[in-house]
This record gives structure tokens, sequence and C-alpha cells, in this order.
């Protein structure tokens, strides 16, 4: 009996060691190990089929003994009863077996080709970065020279332009509203790589974000996904505005928990006056039958509103206001009579407390990110917050830091080769998330100005690592060490850090295209920057030009 129950475990740890998952695919990433452990699968294969031979020959000789005994007497029942527990311990270990051995089967035919292709993705990324030579100190500062500073020359000329037409134009929105009935808008908030000083690609577009609240005596009350105990990962970055009046109690009527008698009636929550209530709800811009703010009610409301605004006063400018596009309900484009233009995009949003996070109502969105499935999930943005990081940060680097100039050449490089290759689902705020976490982890000296170049492999190394493991954790959310001079709100903090390469999980198309055009970007670089330095005069020379001609 020992022997027998031995032999069974020795059977199942064998097959259990031969089965692939005891292998993790973090330890199969090394392309030229693949032929070894095919090798040692099929040897530990052979050794399994020759012990399940051997078990068989021991259970015809069992059979053959039983046969061989017509007539026992008891006690050669008692001593033939011994051997039952051991045929059944062997059917068992051989059940056990087939099935281990089926689970392997079918491993092997469905995963195996799958991550195969993985470590293959994976090991490419690993050897891109080293393979690539960028350019040296002078030619990268002749670069940033000649490329980015000349594009974005007149970058503060045109944020002063666009801020004073918007103000102008929500005074204008605020007196054609009905002040008892209407939304009102406060001052817009400049946000994005305009003011954050890195933007490189034209045209030069300003984002403007502008809070709005209810009139009276309604108020906003919102609920983000870090205070509900599950959320499905769809639904991490967002939350939902609730309209509630402002002497309502959060937690709502005590009709709706006590069972009122027949002759009690609740003169609040009548059915009358609950229907009375949603059609205001439907007046304050939110979903049908809801208290909740619908983003879609809300952009059409704007549009509206800044279409009146602007009939009142155009009459005062010499230009025309136009929406610019479409599927962007915000963005605007003023047209000169000289043909010129300049885009901004004003976008309302909803204050989340107390803080300077915002719900914004409509969110530019990659390739990857998909709409929320409802009108009621607005996301969440931190564009004041990283504003504010990188202002004051920037005090503390030494002069002239190249943090700024890193983000730039990449982005330049980037867009660059998505016009060569096609669109990436890589986008500017994945570059900026990577900078931001490299400037809380670096040493303040190490962004002098002569460290452009090794900043600049920094980003590069940082950025294939986290495309290496899809994984890139949003700058603030779930980050514990943000600097408490920001007043960065505590719930997002102890939150779960937001993974922003998630999608690449989910979308393997997008993400070996992803993966390709990074590729193509670094083996182009210096290609494109010694293009683009030879073709384009300096600013200081494209200055004295102009001066000879004056």
């Amino acid at each position: 009996m020992p022997a027998g129950i031995f032999r069974v475990c020795l059977v199942v740890i064998t097959a259990i060691v031969n089965h692939p998952l005891l292998f993790p695919k973090e330890n199969a990433t090394v392309p030229e190990y693949a032929e070894d452990i095919i090798q040692k699968m099929k040897a530990h294969e052979e050794n399994l089929r020759l012990e399940q031979l051997r078990l068989e020959q021991e259970i015809a000789r069992q059979e053959a003994t039983l046969k061989a005994l017509e007539k026992p007497t008891e006690t050669e029942e008692q001593n033939i009863k011994e051997p039952i527990p051991w045929d059944l311990w062997s059917a068992m270990s051989m059940v056990i077996f087939l099935l281990i051995e089926l689970w392997r089967q079918d491993y092997q035919d469905g995963n195996w080709q799958e991550s195969a292709c993985e470590e293959d993705d994976m090991a490419v990324l690993g050897k891109a970065f080293k393979g690539v030579a960028l350019p040296d100190k002078a030619a990268l500062a002749n670069f940033y020279e000649r490329c980015i500073l000349g594009a974005t020359g007149d970058m503060a000329r045109k944020r002063e332009l666009v801020e004073g037409f918007a103000d102008d134009l929500l005074e204008a929105l605020r007196s054609v509203c009905n002040r008892d009935a209407d939304m009102e808008v406060e001052e817009s908030i400049g946000v994005g790589s305009m003011y954050e000083n890195w933007r490189v690609h034209k045209p030069l577009v300003c984002d403007l974000i502008v809070p709005f609240t209810p009139p009276e005596p309604y108020c906003f009350r919102s609920q983000t996904w870090c205070s509900r105990e599950s959320v499905p990962p769809d639904k991490q970055g967002y939350g939902t505005i609730k309209v509630c009046r402002a002497d309502e109690d959060a937690v709502g009527c005590i009709c709706g928990k006590t069972k009122l008698g027949e002759d009690m009636l609740c003169l609040l929550h009548s059915q009358t006056n609950q229907t009375r209530r949603l059609g205001e709800m439907e007046d304050l811009l939110c979903l049908k039958n809801t208290q909740y703010l619908d983003a879609n009610q809300v952009m059409k409301w704007f549009q509206i509103a800044i279409t009146k605004s602007w009939n009142k006063i155009s009459h005062k400018y010499e230009f025309d206001l136009t929406f610019n596009l479409l599927d962007s309900p915000g963005a605007l484009r003023i047209k000169f009579r000289s043909g010129k233009s300049i885009a901004f995009n004003l976008t309302p949003v909803v204050q989340c407390e107390d803080s300077d996070a915002y719900f914004i109502s409509h969110f530019p969105r990659s390739g990857l990110t998909a709409d929320p499935a409802s009108s009621t999930d607005w996301f969440v943005t931190f564009a004041v917050y990283e504003r504010r990081f990188i202002h004051s940060i920037s005090k503390k680097l030494p002069a002239n830091a190249c943090h700024l100039s890193c983000l730039q050449i990449l982005s330049f490089l980037h867009g660059k080769q998505c016009s060569l290759t096609g669109p990436s689902s890589l986008t500017n705020y994945h570059l900026k998330t990577v900078m931001l976490h490299l400037l809380q982890t670096r040493p303040y000296q190490d962004w002098a100005s002569e460290n452009l170049e090794a900043r600049l492999q920094d980003m590069l190394k940082f950025l294939e690592k986290s495309l290496q493991e899809k994984k890139l954790c949003h700058f603030f959310i779930g980050n514990r060490k943000v600097p408490e001079v920001l007043n960065f709100p505590v719930v997002f903090q102890k939150a779960e850090p937001l993974n922003l390469f998630r999608p690449f999980v989910l979308h393997r198309d997008a993400y070996r295209k992803t993966v390709d055009t990074f590729h193509e970007m670094l083996r182009n670089t210096s290609a494109l920057i010694n293009e683009y330095t030879v073709h384009i005069p300096s600013v200081g020379h494209t200055n004295m030009l102009h001066k000879e001609s004056l």
C-alpha cells in the first residue's frame, strides 16, 4: 500500500513538473532558450509514457492474480482486499495523468504561439535602444534652436490674444444667459502644452477650460471612481455629477427609507412633485429621468450660448469665429481677413469638490480609448495640477534646465515619424507623463542644459521600458509622493495607480503598431535631426536677415 501511494505521488509530481504553467512567462522571454525547454518537455513526456506502461503491466498482473483465485478463503479474501485500494489509486492516477496531459496539449496548441509572439516582441523591444546612437550635444542644441524655438517663438503672443478674446466672449455669454435658469460660467483657465511652454506642433492651439455652476438653489455633488468599492477598469478615471438642491440632504429624504402609513404623504416626493422635479432636471442639462448631468446636453448648451454671445460682440472685431471640428464641440477658430487663423479650445468643466481637479465634458481621445458607456460619465482631468507641478519644480531646477527641451524634441520626433508611418497610439500626454516621473525621481542638478543628451536618453529608455511592460502609471493618481505644496487631494493619492497603457493589453494590433513606430523613430532620430537642422535656418540668422531687409 505505501509503495502504491508513493508511485501515484511520483506520477502526479512528474506530470505537474511537465506542465508548462510551471515555467512563468516572465522567465520565458529569451528566445534562445526555447529549444532547450522543448527538449526537456519531450524528455519528461517520454518518461511519463514509460511510467504509464509500467503501471499498466502492474495492473495486468494484479488482475491475473485475482482470476487465478476462484475460491478464496476468508484469510485469502483479506489478503486480496489489500490490492483493491492500490487499483483505486492506480485508476485515479491514470485519470489525473490524462487530464493534465490534455490540459498540457491545449495549452501548447492555444497559447504557445501567442506567448512566442510576445517573446519576440519583447526581445526586439529590449534591444531596440541599444543600437541607436543619438546626435551629440552640439547637434541637439543646434536642432533645438532651429526647429523648436523657431516654431514656437510667437507662443506668448497667441496666448495673450486668445485669453483676451475668450474673456470678452465669456462676459458676453454671461449677459445673454438667464441667471435664474441657465448655468453660470466662471473665468477660463489655461491648461496644456501651450501654457506649460512645450508645444511644438503647429497650429499652436490654446486649451482653455471654463468651470460652470448651476443656478440657485441647485448645486453639484460629484462622485469619483475612488469613492466606490468596486469599479470596472474602463470606469477608472471617471465620475458622475448629481444635480441637487442646496437645501437637500445628501443622503436623501427619509420617505425612501421608512414605510409611511396609508394616511401619510410626503409633500416633497409626491408623484406630482416628482414629475415636476424631473422636468426641472432636464432643464438643468441632466439625462432624461435622472438627476445626473449629461455631458452631451452640456456641450449643446455651451455651443448655443457661445453662438449667442458671439453674435452680440461680433461687430467689435474684424474677424470671423467658427466652430472648428464637428467631433470636438469646444474647438473654435478665429479667421482673419488676411487668410490667417488661430485655433483654440474652450471646454466647459465642473469643479471636483473644493480641489483643482475638474470633470471635463469633452476629452480628446486616442484610438485606444473608447468613449464612455454613458454620457453621465465624466472624465477627471488634473491638467491644472500638472501645470502647477511643472511651474513649481522649474523654480528648483538649474537655469535653462533641459526638461522641457527633452519633451519638445521627443514630441517633435514622434510627430514627424507618425507623419511618415501613420498615426500611433502613443500620445503627447504619454510623453509628458514620462517627463513628470523622471522630474520626480532624478536629482535637480541632473537637468542642467549640458545634460540634454543624457536626459533625452533617459526619457527614451523609460518609455521603452513602459512599452515593454505595457505599464505607464498616471503621474498623480496613486502617487503618494506628490509635493504637499500642490495641495493635491488625498483621495486621489490613496487610489489605486491608473495604468495609461492598459489598453495595449487588450489591443495587440495597436500595440504592435505603436512599438513599430517607436522603433522607426529610434532608427530615424539622427536622420530626422540632421535633415531638419540643414534645411531650417537658425533663429539668429533669420532675425539678422529680417533686420537687413528693413
